[in-house]
């Protein structure tokens, strides 16, 4: 039954997250801590499917009110035609014009997620980023990476620059499962792997501000009772690094 091949890998594919990538989760952890602390801003971006992760981190309850999306104009679901996304994420330089016309600053930190880590877009806001004195965090799978090369003039990869790298530990070109008689592999897996991790990010970081003392601004579900008070309270005391409001 595939069904069960699938979700089997998926569960593997966690695993080998929590078995490999602890240390980088924790870094991770610690670079959002320090700038939830010194008051800087939080940014996220993907291409495409990439932007999930994104989305599963904005407005979300649980989650932490102060990552600010980068919308990924062009390469999003609602573009049409939809095979143009996979053109514009090649597009040399579009990734250095959409970090800088972010709010973005030196201090602040950026997450960005590209499973193959080879298109322009990702590694033009990556280089950007650098040169604003940004810190990086880079969600890419190094087996899919490493079976690929760079589309970039540069030849660097996301997993090149960034200060801290995440393995979603998804294979190369994602797809999971092999159905006998059929030669393209389906189910994909970094949606999978790339929401876990970015929730164990979340998770790290409110237990390390919870030990200093510091009150995590998390959202509560809307759909609780207290919930629209709880979060207007926190959104207003954080309202300068919530630029998605704006």
């Amino acid at each position: 039954m595939s069904y069960r091949t699938y979700l089997q890998a998926a569960r593997e594919a966690v695993d080998r997250v929590l078995d490999s990538q602890g240390g980088s989760i924790e870094a991770a952890a610690g670079i959002l801590v320090n700038a939830i602390v010194s008051k800087q801003s939080i940014f996220s971006f993907g291409a495409s499917h990439s932007f999930i992760t994104t989305e599963e981190m904005v407005y979300r309850t649980g989650g932490l009110m102060l990552v600010n999306p980068i919308y990924p104009h062009g390469m999003n679901l609602f573009v049409r035609p939809l095979t143009a996304t996979s053109k514009m994420e090649r597009v040399v330089g579009l990734g250095s014009e959409m970090l800088a016309s972010s709010p973005a600053k030196r201090g602040d930190v950026l997450l960005i997620t590209s499973t193959s880590g080879r298109n322009a877009v990702t590694i033009d806001m990556a280089l950007e980023a650098k040169s604003k004195g940004i810190e990086t965090i880079g969600i890419t799978s190094l087996a899919y990476t490493g079976g690929v090369g760079s589309r970039h003039p540069s030849g660097k990869k996301l997993v090149d620059l960034c200060d801290v790298v995440i393995d979603n530990c998804v294979p190369l070109g994602d797809s999971a499962v092999m159905i006998p008689g059929f030669p393209q592999k389906v189910g994909p897996l970094s949606s999978v792997t790339g929401c876990a991790i970015v929730n164990a990010i979340v998770t790290e970081v409110v237990d390390r501000l919870v030990k200093l003392g510091v009150e995590p601004p998390v959202f509560m579900s809307a759909n609780l009772d207290g919930g629209d008070d709880w979060n207007s309270r926190l959104l207003a005391n954080n309202r300068d690094r919530i630029h998605y409001l704006d």
